[in-house]
């Protein structure tokens, strides 16, 4: 009997490696073959659980649910037209500036890397950037043309995005008033002891994830804007603006903004570039040592080991949309195991944050 159930649990365990890899290639596969209906049904899952706490908000002051739905969105839409009319052709504008600039800086940074170099081999260091100074350039340049390209593609596609915006709203828009009843219907396909707490995490994860990291990101673009303006960094908005969105993606998403727009700046101004990458840090350890806390409460944290495996996986299966959702969903995962244990399916708090000074699991 002993042998025969160590037999039993080793065939489990070693099964189980592949039959993971096997569903994460199905998944890739499945995504990449439904990209768009998939996509633009998760931005409208996302923006719904967003709205969710303005509705309830004005529920609770005695106002039907179609009519607060209606207000919201009405609010929302209003709210992003004057985005779309004021920040938005700033922030195109700066990024077309930023692309024809970019060539210029290129230029100004291997004559500082040669005027290193002169001093480097008077003090007879053997130090040759020439090598290094001209792959970061085609790199660079590389990634320019990549950019340029995908600007020029995105504005003949203009037309398919608005109608894409268009679908996300109205699909939003009834997912708020109907998505409980069609989520409840599929859920109760499920057994009560593991729908109730899948309910329950999905909610509070997605939800309390995306809520703070918006909040979070938007800390650090209003913030560094005026920092920014202040040291009289080049394209201060749309660095900011950068730095911010990259705050969406956990873990990592900070390291990589900041260290994009340092490298940026590191092209025109080294010394600038110090600056700009020590105030975004400062700013950043205010925000995961003061706000986060505030923000995400006391929520036990995934292990930071699984949130980067979690967006590793996310990325390899869904691209960038992947990385978003991919902590959240992990959290749902361990947040519904852990009630199931548990036994208690109703009480229970979520297990997605980003890991700032919390231990790990």
């Amino acid at each position: 009997m002993r042998r025969s159930a160590s037999l039993q649990r080793l065939l489990i365990y070693g099964l189980s490696g592949p039959i993971i890899a096997l569903n994460v290639w199905l998944l890739s596969v499945l995504f990449r073959y439904f990209q768009h209906p998939i996509t633009v049904l998760s931005i409208a899952t996302i923006l719904a659980f967003l709205l969710n706490y303005p509705v309830q908000f004005f529920e609770r002051a005695r106002i039907t649910r179609t009519q607060a739905v209606i207000i919201v969105l009405l609010a929302t839409l209003t709210l992003f037209g004057i985005l779309g009319v004021t920040l938005v052709p700033l922030i195109i504008d700066q990024t077309i500036q930023l692309l024809n600039k970019i060539p210029d800086w290129l230029t100004a940074s291997q004559a500082n890397l040669e005027q290193f170099e002169i001093l480097a081999k008077q003090r007879r260091l053997p130090i040759d950037l020439r090598v290094i100074s001209s792959q970061i350039n085609a790199n660079i340049q590389n990634l320019v043309q990549q950019l340029a390209s995908g600007a020029v593609g995105f504005a003949g596609t203009l037309l398919s995005g608005l109608l894409d915006i268009v679908l996300v709203i109205v699909l939003a828009f009834y997912m708020l008033l109907y998505g409980d009843r069609v989520w409840y219907g599929l859920i109760n396909l499920l057994p009560s002891h593991i729908g109730d707490p899948l309910t329950t995490s999905l909610r509070l994860n997605f939800q309390n994830f995306f809520l703070s990291q918006l909040l979070l990101g938007l800390f650090m673009v209003v913030t560094l804007t005026p920092i920014f303006l202040v040291m009289k960094v080049p394209f201060a908005l749309l660095f900011a603006i950068l730095i911010g969105i990259s705050e969406l993606i956990p873990f990592i998403g900070a390291f990589l903004g900041i260290g994009l727009v340092t490298i940026l700046v590191l092209l025109q101004n080294w010394w600038l570039a110090v600056e700009v990458a020590v105030a975004a840090i400062l700013m950043q350890q205010v925000k995961d040592n003061l706000l986060a806390p505030r923000l995400l409460g006391n929520f036990i944290g995934l292990n930071p080991i699984w949130i980067f495996v979690a967006i590793l996986m996310g990325f390899e299966i869904a691209g960038l949309l992947g990385t978003l959702v991919a902590v959240p969903i992990a959290g749902t995962i361990k947040g519904t195991f852990d009630a199931i244990k548990s036994g208690k399916s109703g009480d229970f708090v979520s297990t997605v944050t980003i890991p700032h000074d919390s231990p790990p699991d």
